[in-house]
């Protein structure tokens, strides 16, 4: 099936900027001070240079004309601001050495401060996305791309990074320094400055209309970019599906279908983008060329009065050469500042874009828990009262606190109650309809039926991974919307039919179940599921890595190690869900007694496709399209000869 896409954002929200920023000021104010104070500093360091160079021209005219050495001799000369001063080439060279090691001082204080700032506000950032995503509902990973939420994590992060570390400053600097030059271009030549003016409108209307267009398929090309990987990540993971029913044409068409979306947007963005460079700084070479003929109009024909300053007339001194010298430096900073000024465009509007869509996923909505009764471990007293330890006792109790503030413990005896439960994922199709069922301390309750019979749903709305839409379901008498989620999830033992193993040694893996087991539970934990015996035949027993998944373990192997992580879990109340459907026979027989030991004393949940498995549950719930249409032992069952006798009897197969 093709790839889930998720819903692209084609701009980010309004407000997006000023929450990133406030957030970069609030958590790093005196690295964002000192970055600032280098900036502006850097600034004047290129400004000044410019200043100066102008006036080394200047100077080294009246050392020409007045046949003086530049070198060694002081003489008197006019800035291109229209004072005096008694230099030489060797000061201003000194002065202009002096600039350039401020500037590079400055841009390497500035430049260092900003790395640690941006990796340091990324790495806050992700931990923001990550723990808000580890308290979301079930039911937003059901409807969003793993692989587009992946995405997340590294594409717009990545452009985050950008923006923060080049496109921010670069944006900054750039506007500072446009400013700066157009404030000294007026004190010099108001008339030079119009000109250069109306080249820089050109410049930004062109940057407004090439650029606003670019930055439009730079976003797609974003959004894309995280489908494209949602499709790689959903092959990866389907590939022995893929490769079983020799799909891998279809794939390949299915994912051609979207890269070649994510070429066309890139394509159209990057040619855009890319001649946005070339059109501004030919422009400003125009600009250029026109200053350079202005000032030489100056120059030759006397035209003083196009400039605002009043100059000193020195005999054999002229500034004019330095002013035109100043002027075409300044125009040429005025076209790159703009140009650089353009080429963040993009970036800023990206990271904008890629900051709203990780801001969204800080900002969904958590799941829900308004309980209020707590799981606690108590001793039990020959009086029959209880009371609190943190020790692990294998005893637990309800905690809860009535409206008069009397403190009350409740056994937790695994009394499980659903009572005229209607539930629906969507709100519109009816999985399960009008169900009653009862599970009593000790009991073990089977669900057996087709695929789809709302079997597994059930198990869900115990855990409360969804809400019910009607009826109740209470634990030892409390409603479970009361108890607080993770108290209630851990009274739960689970097993899953899809194995999920995470990277780490075996040990750690069964400890999974419970973080504060010893390893000598944990041992214990895999002989009552019989995993030791394998597991001491691994390169390294208990301390064996595993990666991937579990893949250096077979699927027997992997569910063994998930049923020794229920094991340790010891929790008052057990829910199999296909847990013995990748054992063989041979093993099965193995795992039953050992999970029968498991489940000695506990209320047990078991979700069965092997219909001999169940054959010993007390309570056995034949659903068909979430009804439950029989009930009773498989005695009962046999003799009532309906559904269950026949799949029992191979008269109907369970898919």
């Amino acid at each position: 099936m093709p790839p889930v896409r998720m819903k692209e954002h084609s701009r980010a929200k309004k407000g997006t900027m000023t929450r990133l920023l406030k957030l970069l000021i609030k958590e790093y104010p005196k690295e964002i001070v000192i970055s600032f104070i280098c900036l502006i500093a850097n600034v004047f360091t290129n400004l000044s240079s410019s200043i100066f160079a102008s006036l080394t021209i200047t100077t080294l005219t009246a050392a020409g004309r007045m046949h003086l050495n530049p070198f060694k001799d002081v003489y008197q000369v006019v800035s291109p601001f229209g004072f005096t001063i008694n230099t030489n080439v060797t000061y201003l060279l000194i002065i202009l050495g002096s600039i350039y090691t401020v500037g590079i001082a400055c841009a390497y204080i500035w430049n260092r401060t900003m790395a640690i700032v941006t990796h340091k506000y990324l790495n806050t950032m992700r931990k923001q996305m990550f723990s808000n995503m580890e308290d979301l509902p079930i039911k937003y990973f059901d409807t969003h791309a793993h692989g587009a939420i992946m995405s997340l994590y590294t594409n717009d992060i990545d452009t985050i990074r950008q923006f923060i570390s080049q496109a921010l400053p670069s944006l900054i600097q750039n506007v500072l320094m446009i400013l700066m030059v157009l404030v000294v271009m007026l004190i010099t030549s108001v008339w030079i400055t119009l000109l250069v003016l109306l080249g820089g409108f050109i410049m930004i209307l062109v940057l407004t209309k090439t650029g606003g267009k670019a930055s439009k398929y730079f976003i797609k090309q974003q959004a894309t970019l995280g489908q494209v990987e949602g499709a790689i990540e959903e092959s990866i993971n389907g590939l022995k599906v893929i490769k079983v029913f020799s799909h891998e044409e279809k794939s390949c068409e299915e994912f051609g279908e979207i890269n070649n979306q994510l070429c066309e947007y890139s394509t159209i963005a990057n040619i855009k983008g890319n001649i946005l460079g070339p059109i501004i700084g030919n422009i400003g070479n125009f600009l250029y060329i026109l200053c350079a003929l202005l000032g030489a109009c100056i120059y030759v024909f006397g035209w003083k009065n196009l400039t605002l300053t009043s100059y000193k007339v020195i005999p054999g001194v002229d500034p004019f050469a330095g002013m035109i010298a100043l002027f075409l430096m300044l125009s040429r900073s005025f076209a790159q500042n703009i140009n650089n000024l353009s080429q963040q465009v993009a970036f800023i509007v990206m990271g904008m874009a890629g900051a709203s869509r990780c801001l969204d996923l800080i900002d969904e909505e958590k799941e829900k828990d308004e309980g209020y009764v707590f799981l606690c471990n108590v001793i039990k007293h020959e009086d029959g009262t209880l009371e609190e330890t943190s020790e692990h006792t294998h005893d637990y109790a309800w905690k809860y606190r009535h409206q008069d503030g009397h403190l009350e413990y409740r056994e937790l005896k695994g009394d499980i109650l659903l009572e005229d439960v209607d539930f629906s994922y969507d709100g519109k199709r009816i999985i399960l309809e009008e169900l009653n069922i009862y599970a009593h301390p000790g009991q073990k309750i089977a669900f057996v039926g087709a695929t789809g019979a709302g079997k597994t749903t059930i198990t869900n709305l115990i855990n409360r991974f969804y809400d019910i839409q009607k009826g109740k379901i209470r634990y030892d008498g409390i409603n479970i919307t009361k108890i607080k989620k993770d108290d209630l999830r851990r009274s739960l033992g689970i097993v899953l039919q899809d194995t999920n193993l995470f990277t780490g040694t075996v040990m750690d893996n069964i400890r999974y179940g419970r973080l504060e087991a010893t390893d000598e539970e944990c041992i214990a934990a895999a002989k009552i599921a019989n995993a030791h015996d394998f597991i001491k035949r691994l390169p390294q027993g208990y301390n064996t890595m595993l990666a991937g998944d579990g893949s250096n373990l077979s699927q027997g192997q992997r569910q063994l190690l998930s049923i020794a992580r229920a094991a340790v879990a010891d929790a008052p109340v057990m829910i199999l869900d296909e847990a013995t459907s990748s054992i063989d026979t041979r093993t099965e027989l193995l795992v039953q007694k050992g999970t029968d030991q498991l489940m000695e004393g506990r209320t047990v949940f078991v979700i069965a496709h092997r219909l001999s498995t169940v054959q010993n549950a007390n309570a056995i719930m034949v659903l068909d399209h979430g009804k439950i249409i029989e009930r009773g032992d498989h005695d009962d069952l046999i003799k009532q000869k309906g559904l269950y006798y026949n799949l029992y009897t191979g008269a109907f197969e369970l898919e």
